[in-house]
């Protein structure tokens, strides 16, 4: 092994020890303990002053490379804006994060294939070379949109599977006497245990109608936040409720209904899916070794004892 080889695998060793002590360390006895206390001490979010801390560092580092990739002028008002919303992001903070990890790893990923194949000693050609690069780039670039989406798909499904509770409750707070606004700021109180995204949501709600806007535009805003289907189809249901002076609670108790079997069904859907999803891991992953198993000391038989047999005859 040369020694270009050996300071590869050296580093190689480094990079995924510090990995694994840092996915760790909040993991151990003691630092668990420590957080504990922490949110002991204050429940709400540990050390706020900690975190805004670690995040302007995180800001300002991301910030010198999102300039590179950051549109100049017109974002703001793009659908990027509203995925960032859908996502739960509204300040500038997650977007120079964003377009800086755009920029870093379309730079980053080339340099480490470039890296790996002169430390692999390949023998590629300058086209196939360019291609690599040119992929791993490409990679890097469209990477921090993948996290974007998977980030907008675990809220988005968070806030549907709590919406019909929060419905159910908000039947229950109109029913008991409470008007529409004070059943709004009791359910984001109650709600906050169960689902912090749909806490804030409605939350946000309740200061828009305190800064003195409409309730229909409220409204519209929550499902815009949102962008879940089930949201919009609530906002429609009580801005008609409101404007054409039917029963709020009728309509809330048949729109709670049709929620939670519309739930029931996507995790009967899901279920479904299950056995689909097993089919592939079973068949190229656990039936290969189940039969090397069952079937390997009968194949050594046959090649010691019946095919040397077969051979002599």
């Amino acid at each position: 092994m040369s020694t270009l080889q050996l300071i590869y695998a050296a580093v190689i060793f480094v990079s995924v020890t510090a990995a694994a002590m840092i996915v760790l360390l909040p993991f151990a006895p003691g630092r668990a303990k420590q957080r504990l206390d922490a949110f002991a001490a204050n429940p709400q979010l540990g050390d706020p002053a900690r975190q805004a801390q670690w995040t302007r560092t995180i800001v300002n580092i991301a910030g010198r490379f999102a300039k590179l990739s950051l549109p100049s002028e017109g974002w703001e008002d793009s659908p990027l804006r509203l995925r960032f919303l859908h996502a739960g992001y509204r300040g500038d903070a997650p977007v120079m994060i964003y377009f800086g990890g755009k920029t870093l790893l379309a730079v980053l990923l080339p340099v480490i294939a470039y890296f790996n194949i002169i430390l692999a000693d390949s023998k590629f050609d300058t086209n196939t070379t360019l291609l690599i690069l040119l992929s791993a780039g490409a990679v890097g670039y469209y990477l921090p949109n993948v996290v974007l989406s998977r980030l907008i798909f675990v809220r988005q499904r968070e806030i549907f599977e709590c919406f019909p509770d929060a419905a159910d409750l908000l039947l229950v707070c109109i029913e008991a006497g409470l008007g529409l606004d004070a059943a709004l700021v009791k359910v984001a109180e109650e709600m906050r245990l169960k689902s912090e995204a749909l806490a804030e949501e409605l939350h946000l709600v309740n200061l828009e109608l305190r800064a003195g806007s409409s309730r229909e535009k409220a409204l519209r805003n929550l499902a815009l936040r949102t962008g879940v289907e089930e949201v919009n189809t609530f906002a429609t249901m009580l801005i008609q409720a409101d404007r054409f002076g039917t029963s709020i609670g009728e309509s809330l108790r048949v729109f709670s209904d049709e929620l939670r079997t519309k739930r029931q069904l996507r995790a009967e859907e899901h279920a479904a899916k299950i056995p689909l999803k097993l089919l592939f891991p079973m068949v190229f992953c656990i039936f290969p070794a189940l039969l090397l198993v069952l079937l390997g000391p009968a194949f050594i038989q046959v090649y010691r004892i019946l095919l040397p047999t077969m051979a002599g005859q």
